[in-house]
This record gives structure tokens, C-alpha cells and sequence, in this order.
């Protein structure tokens, strides 16, 4: 958790609350104009002057979401943040503000929890949004870490998930399959650890999926991306659970079926070679792994010729009246294979994710 056993550290209980809160906030300066006022008093301030807000909050608790025996308190910082700014990306906002809020158990001194905000202070830098405000108190259940991410978008540019129409595209960014695959690395390399402490974990030639997994990135890209190419999604969703999942959603909210097609499901050649090793199926890892952190979007098919030699973008495969359904069209055959919901689930399992 904590690995310099040679420093002398500081127990939260010299510090109290306030004094902790200001402790770990000092070094935040506020970059946006619509951060009026941050933290230090009873609230934040934000001005989005004429246009929309965009909320979203996420829980992640120690033992459920995430397992500090491979998980870098410096990189659950991080992961924290960037999870939160995935959904304002969803929504084809730019994200703006965050606040955090810590409970803590007394197992944790006050190097842990700047470690922690050292990550949350790396992500804020590299996405230019302002911590205004959180909160931290005691917990008798480990680490839990509550984040909320504030986005700031004119209304006529904000995509919801009930905008895609039977023939629009079906559109993901970058690759899929890899955070999950980078989770049964640590997984693996943990266990075997516990059983005999003298053994070094293997991790040489994993980077890019225990990147994947460890400090994923927000695709706050993709909207400047998508305006410079004058196209405008007509619903879209971020891949936290897993594409089939997403698939779901959209079909739920925007009233579609949709066709995907296997054989256009982006990975990477590494997800896919440990996924063999691990006898795994590749392409389940992409469908129900979820933790990409990718963008799902339909476009209407008028924009196909925009985006077809795109490097970040993928069709794989197009939307449906909703009584024909959702499913997968399987790789060399015409056979429909339903999509159902598999991804991960906080109270249907015990796997360890983020």
C-alpha cells in the first residue's frame, strides 16, 4: 500500500479534517473561468455563463472496486479522476471541475492519502480541470473514494444515449479487451505471491495492458476529434462494463436494435495473444470485460465517408428497428449470436475492478 517502511509517517489524527483537507488541496490552483470559488469554504462556485452543466459521480470502494495489493495508491488517484471525466466525455462535454471525497481507515497516515492526490492532482493537470471541494472522514471498511466530475457544453452540442436511429453507424475509438486482460496479470502475478512472498511478479511484457488496466485514459479527445471532421454523434456512451453492455444501454434508451459484427471488434494483438495463453476468448474480453474507458457513438450513415479511414475510429456495425434486437454477427457466418449484459456488476460479483 504505503512502501517506504524507512519514513516516519504522520497519522492522519495530527492533522484532523480541515487541517487535511487543507494539507492535500494547497497545491491546486484553479485554471478555468468557470471556477469561481474552490475549495476552502462552505461551497464551490461554478459559472458556466450561458451554458448547460454536466454532473456525474462514481463510488470506489477497497475490497470491491480495487485491490491495493497491486494497485498503486498514486494510480487509483488517477484512475479515480479519469473514470468520472469518461462519463462527461460521453456526453460530448468538456469537463471542468471535480470534487473528491476520502473515507479513510487508521491504517492509512497522511503519505498514503498525498500519495493518492498526487495521482488526482496528475490527472487534473493533464485534463485542465480545477478540484473545488470534497470532503474526508473515517471509515471502518478500508479506502473508499467518492468523486464527482462537473462538465460545462452548450446545449445543441451535448449527445444523450436515446439519439441513434435505425441504419446510424456504430462507431468505438481505440481498442478493447486490454484493461481486462491487464487485470488477470495482476490477478495472476498477486496470487502467486501471496502463496510464496519470495517470488517476483512477471509483469515484463505486459506494459500496455497493465497500462490499460492501471492508468486508463479519458477519450476527451475524440470531441474536437469528431468537430474537426463536422460530424455530430447522435447518441453516445463510454465503455466502463463492456461493449455488449454499452450496446444495451443504447438500444434501451435510444428504442434500436443493433447489429455488431465480430470480425470488426478492434483489439490489440497483445489482448488477444494473452488472452489465448489464458484460454480465454478474445472477443469475450471485449464484450463483457468492460474498464476500456473507449467512446461507443452512432453517426448517421451520411457520415460514414467522414470517418471511414479514421485511425481512432472503428464501425462495427449499425443500429436496427428494436424488434429485430441485438445481436452479434459471428465472424465468417451470418449467424446472430445475442448480446447480453455479462459485463461487471458491483452487486452481482466478487471480482476485484475498477
Amino acid at each position: 500500500m504505503f512502501e517506504d517502511k524507512s519514513q516516519e509517517l504522520t497519522p492522519i489524527s495530527k492533522l484532523g479534517e480541515f487541517g487535511l483537507i487543507k494539507h492535500l488541496t494547497e497545491h491546486f490552483p484553479l485554471s478555468n473561468e468557470s471556477s469561481e470559488l474552490g475549495v476552502g469554504d462552505d461551497a464551490a462556485v461554478i459559472n458556466p455563463g450561458n451554458k448547460k452543466v454536466v454532473l456525474t459521480t462514481d463510488v470506489l470502494a477497497e475490497g470491491v472496486h480495487f485491490n491495493l495489493g497491486y494497485v498503486p495508491l498514486k494510480h487509483l488517484g488517477y484512475k479515480a479522476v479519469v473514470v468520472n471525466l469518461s462519463d462527461v466525455a460521453a456526453m460530448n462535454a468538456v469537463p471542468t471541475q471535480i470534487l473528491v471525497s476520502l473515507a479513510v481507515s487508521n491504517r492509512f497516515p497522511v503519505e498514503a492519502l498525498e500519495e493518492i492526490y498526487s495521482g488526482i492532482q496528475a490527472a487534473c493537470a493533464r485534463y485542465k480541470v480545477d478540484l473545488i471541494g470534497g470532503d474526508t472522514t473515517s471509515s471502518n471498511a478500508g479506502l473508499v473514494m467518492s468523486i464527482t466530475a462537473v462538465g460545462i457544453e452548450s446545449d445543441e452540442n451535448i449527445v444523450k444515449r436515446s439519439g441513434a436511429k435505425p441504419n446510424d453507424l456504430l462507431v468505438v475509438t481505440g481498442d478493447l479487451g486490454g484493461a481486462y486482460m491487464g487485470l488477470q496479470i495482476l490477478e495472476r502475478e498477486h496470487a502467486v505471491f501471496l502463496a510464496d512472498p519470495n517470488m517476483q511478479p512477471e509483469m515484463e511484457g505486459y506494459d500496455y495492458i497493465l497500462e490499460r488496466q492501471l492508468k486508463p485514459e479519458a477519450r476527451t479527445d475524440v470531441k474536437r476529434i469528431l468537430e474537426e471532421l463536422d460530424v455530430k454523434p447522435t447518441s453516445m456512451i463510454d465503455i466502463s462494463d463492456g461493449l455488449a453492455s454499452e450496446i444495451l444501454h443504447l438500444s434501451d434508451q435510444s428504442k434500436t436494435g443493433f447489429r455488431l459484427y465480430e470480425e470488426k471488434i478492434p483489439m490489440d494483438n497483445l489482448t488477444i495473444s494473452i488472452a489465448d495463453e489464458m484460454n480465454l476468448n478474445p472477443v469475450m474480453t471485449a464484450l463483457s470485460g468492460g474498464e476500456d474507458y473507449e467512446l461507443l457513438f452512432t453517426i448517421s450513415p451520411n457520415d460514414f465517408d467522414k470517418i471511414k479511414n479514421h485511425p481512432d475510429f472503428t464501425i462495427i456495425g449499425h443500429a436496427v428497428e428494436i424488434e429485430e434486437g441485438n445481436h452479434m454477427v459471428a465472424r465468417g457466418s451470418n449467424q446472430l449470436v445475442p448480446l447480453t449484459a455479462q459485463g461487471w456488476d458491483a452487486f452481482l460479483s466478487n471480482q476485484q475492478n475498477g
